[in-house]
């Protein structure tokens, strides 16, 4: 009766917010995503383990959201959050009362009370303050998978230095060793956005990216760091073409189909979500090659729309209404096209309902799916839905507890299992080679989200950073190999030094959050000004480093820049500059 597994994949990643301003944009972001999604969903894990049921959920924790997760300013940012959370909560009860409002608005505003004072609770006695180790601790126990992510974010098909890419993926395994104690199998590429290795030119004519020259596809990268799968988006799949097959399981015997007839492509090849497949840019696999795994995008959008899928639920927290002086919401969605005075007020009481009947509908669509894929193909399939991890307890309140439902139902499911992704490609063990063309989960599925009008300057930016990097290498490198001298190894460390924060600040800036940022709207002057900082520090920074090389002195108020900069931007102590190869 088994008829395939399902993979639920949650993306999980925040641009570096910590010293970079509050509310509304700034550290708040990470705040809310560790009450209303993270601490959650540890407790949801948590407690079907207790039951005797492994979520087998796979989520990816980008390197730049672990860092700020494990800052040491963190634990008290959290603690401070959550208890004038509390204190407004308090406010608002003593204000409703004396204005005689409705005696449920005054019990809501206990229960967020009580809300915020569990969360806190459970981040500094069940977690001990450490979200990252809480999640290390179900990945050692077998109950959830954790994936890497690009270092910083920044949108690999658009760099224009292939080192950058290499640094990204570098840096994010690195990370992912010092904080999960082993090497990541799988990786969310950022924005799902894929590259397939061509004569590529930049679309800005700045010098030397805009003329043509062969450049490696991202699973080549992904391959030379020892990482077997990534995830993209259906359409990427469905416009993907037979290249050929292994002949074994150890990879090691490769037959091209170019030659073979149309018969056997379609035997083998059929473009289907429902079926994972190594990825390459041409027939020379020798040159590496990764798995992809596919989202399956009608039954992705029964969670992922507010306005078609399960989000939208009347009885379900509205996202978007606010108490104005306490930013607390006490109203129920009510209906979707309703304006916000006409929102009633929330139940929780009214919600578990709805989210039994709704997981039993999403895993009935499941099992569909696969037992059909079973019937008509003859094999086992893969059905994969990735979100990002936001959605379940900040967007949606309920989420969350949508997937203890999801979990708990499909544990009794004689047709289809939970499964990490590594699970799942142990199990299927791919031979199909394909190749799949250039684009992202975006809008129109290309790079229109992340290069337009709107955001061309800030490519302009990071090339010309990217070409300045190179330079300084280069004097590094010279300055580095020059005959011993008194002071030396103080001088290199020193140069070492600043030139390592400079390779921070570049990294920070190339985040694809910004372009995304502007394009949506969604916090347009907050995602300019970080870019322009990040700008100005890395382009200081290197004037620092020249003088340095030229004069082997550093004046105070560079070394001040410098420590400020530490200080404010300090992700990945562990970067090195030879991690730019």
């Amino acid at each position: 009766m088994f008829a395939g597994n399902y993979v639920l994949i949650l993306h999980t990643h925040l641009p570096w917010v910590l010293h970079h301003g509050n509310w509304p944009h700034g550290v708040e972001w990470l705040t809310e995503a560790v009450s209303e999604c993270y601490i959650p969903l540890l407790n949801v894990f948590n407690d079907l383990l207790n039951e005797g049921i492994s979520p087998k959920v796979s989520l990816d924790i980008s390197p730049v959201l672990c860092e700020q997760l494990e800052h040491p300013e963190f634990k008290y940012i959290f603690i401070d959050y959550c208890n004038q959370k509390i204190l407004a909560a308090q406010k608002d009860e003593k204000n409703f009362t004396d204005w005689g409002w409705d005696e449920h608005h005054i019990y809501l505003t206990r229960f967020w009370q009580h809300w915020y004072e569990q969360r806190k609770n459970d981040f500094l006695y069940r977690y001990n303050a450490s979200i990252i180790k809480a999640f290390k601790e179900l990945q050692d126990n077998g109950a959830v998978e954790i994936l890497t992510c690009g270092a910083t974010h920044g949108y690999l098909p658009l760099l224009g230095d292939d080192r950058s890419i290499n640094l990204q993926i570098k840096a994010a395994v690195e990370n992912y060793k010092k904080h999960f104690g082993r090497n990541p199998r799988g990786i969310w590429l950022p924005e799902c956005a894929y590259r397939p290795s061509y004569e590529w030119k930049s679309l800005l004519p700045i010098h030397p990216f805009h003329h043509p020259r062969l450049r490696p596809g991202i699973e080549q990268f992904l391959a030379k760091h020892h990482i077997e799968y990534f995830i993209t988006d259906e359409n990427l799949i469905q416009r993907a073409y037979p290249i050929g097959m292994y002949l074994d399981f150890s990879k090691e015997r490769f037959i091209s189909l170019e030659s073979q007839s149309s018969h056997l492509k379609k035997a083998f090849f059929e473009n289907t979500p429902l079926m994972i497949f190594n990825v390459s840019s041409s027939e020379k696999v020798e040159y590496g090659t990764a798995v992809a795994f596919s989202r399956h995008h009608k039954i992705s959008m029964q969670v992922w729309s507010g306005e078609m899928g399960y989000p939208g639920e009347p009885d379900y927290l509205d996202f978007h209404k606010k108490h104005l002086d306490s930013m607390i919401r006490y109203w129920r969605v009510t209906d979707t096209k309703a304006d916000m005075m006409y929102k009633s007020l929330y139940h929780p009481d009214w919600t578990q309902k709805k989210i039994d009947l709704q997981s039993n509908h999403f895993i009935h669509h499941i099992e569909n799916t696969l037992n059909w894929f079973r019937n008509e193909k003859k094999r086992t399939g893969t059905l994969c839905t990735p979100f990002d991890t936001e959605l379940f307890g900040h967007w949606w309140f309920e989420g969350p507890e949508f997937i203890r439902a999801l979990a708990k139902g499909l544990s009794h499911s004689p047709y289809v299992n939970m499964a990490t992704a590594s699970e799942e490609l142990f199990r299927m063990k791919p031979l199909e080679v394909k190749g799949m063309p250039e684009g992202s989960w975006g809008k129109n599925n290309n790079h229109d989200v992340w290069i337009n009008e709107e955001t061309k300057w800030t490519w302009e930016v990071i090339y010309n950073n990217e070409n300045r990097w190179n330079l300084i290498m280069q004097k590094f490198n010279d300055f580095t190999q020059e005959k011993d001298y008194e002071g030396k190894a103080k001088l290199d460390a020193d140069l070492r030094r600043i030139l390592t924060q400079a390779l921070r600040e570049m990294m920070l800036l190339q985040a694809s959050d910004w372009q995304f940022l502007i394009t949506t709207q969604s916090a347009r002057d907050y995602a300019e000004q970080r870019f322009s900082y990040h700008h100005s520090d890395f382009n200081k920074l290197c004037d620092i480093a020249e003088k340095f090389i030229e004069t082997g002195l550093i004046n105070h108020q560079d070394f001040l820049f410098l420590e400020e900069t530490e200080k404010r931007n300090s992700p990945f102590p562990e970067l090195q500059l030879e991690w730019w190869r």
